[in-house]
């Protein structure tokens, strides 16, 4: 009866285990107290975005703010940085946004900790000179902190921006 009652001890230890392990791990919500602040700074962020108003856009930016991904770089860009990319970029090209789809979520308990905005759209992008368009599919992460954007990381589809410049893919030769 004894070996009964410990054997059934461990049975419903080992069973509660992945509970007791999950609950030490991280946690992401999808609702918390920020979370329409934070979208409204992400939306604000892309549609001056879309007015070609490159001083709205870093006004939405933490002054320590760090900037991934843009250029289809891994290197980091500074608010700075950021402000003389989209100032020639604004100026060569007219941005226009569509199917944007924007989700707040709260991180805690991991290496990502904080309250975010991701997002996903496709950016129009129209040179202003020949009037050649080039659709391209963006993701964009968005930590925020005391509503500005302390970090920010774009991915983007660079196959439709280097097509459309005359780039080609060939296979290799065997």
């Amino acid at each position: 009866m004894k070996n009964l009652k410990v054997t059934l001890a461990l049975v419903l230890f080992l069973m509660c285990l992945p509970f007791l392990s999950n609950a030490q791990g991280p946690v992401t919500t999808l609702e918390f107290q920020n979370a329409a602040k934070a979208l409204e700074v992400v939306q604000k962020y892309t549609k001056a975005l879309q007015d070609g108003d490159v001083a709205a856009m870093n006004a939405q930016l933490a002054p320590g703010a760090m900037i991934y991904g843009l250029g289809g770089g891994l290197d980091s860009l500074t608010v700075t940085q950021h402000r003389e990319y989209y100032t020639n970029s604004t100026n060569q090209y007219k941005h226009t946004l569509s199917g944007e789809l924007y989700l707040p979520v709260k991180v805690t308990n991991n290496w990502n900790e904080g309250e975010w905005v991701l997002s996903w759209g496709t950016n129009t992008v129209q040179d202003k000179k020949t009037g050649k368009t080039i659709p391209v599919p963006y993701h964009t992460a968005g930590r925020v902190e005391n509503g500005k954007i302390v970090f920010l990381r774009y991915w983007y589809d660079m196959w439709n921006i280097m097509e459309t410049q005359g780039f080609e893919v060939k296979p290799p030769s065997n």
